[in-house]
């Protein structure tokens, strides 16, 4: 026990703590400094994936504004040949309205003519009923006996006349 009561012993001891202290701090910052090495690595890792992602994330945002484009051009395109099919249609509809209303007009003119031409006939027809009934009894009411003899006398002699 002689040698733990030696301060030789003491200080070759605290010069171990001492040496000891001094190669840890000495290797700590090569510890903290792969340390940070590697967390530097895990950082740019994590960067150059978030790069990637934001790229491709770009390039999907530019796939869909292409194909929004390309749909409301498309839209476009539909609303423009349905407008242009209803402005045809409406004007195919005005023509074939016009025709059948000219077509209807000439048949309801045809059918007034017509219905003119049958009232003609008929007025004409009962005109001359009419005219025969009134010059009969005219003839009957002014007609006498000697008048008819002599009527058809007359009638006989101009008879051989009218033959030839």
């Amino acid at each position: 026990m002689d040698f733990l009561q030696s301060p030789e012993t003491w200080v070759a001891a605290g010069f171990l703590v001492v040496i000891l202290v001094l190669v840890f701090v000495a290797r700590a910052p090569k510890i903290v400094a792969g340390m940070l090495d590697a967390r530097a690595g895990t950082i740019k890792a994590e960067l150059d994936e978030a790069k990637r992602l934001r790229d491709e994330a770009a390039q999907v945002l530019a796939s869909y504004k292409a194909k929004a484009a390309s749909a409301e051009s498309e839209a476009q395109a539909i609303l423009n040949d349905a407008k242009a099919e209803a402005a045809r249609f409406a004007t195919e509809s005005r023509t074939a309205l016009s025709q059948q209303i000219e077509r209807r007009a000439k048949q309801a003119q045809d059918k007034i003519a017509q219905a003119e031409a049958t009232a003609m006939a008929e007025i004409r027809a009962l005109a001359a009923d009419a005219a025969a009934t009134a010059a009969q009894k005219l003839i009957a009411a002014r007609m006498t006996e000697n008048s008819a003899a002599s009527l058809i006398a007359s009638s006989i002699q101009s008879l051989g006349s009218k033959l030839n």
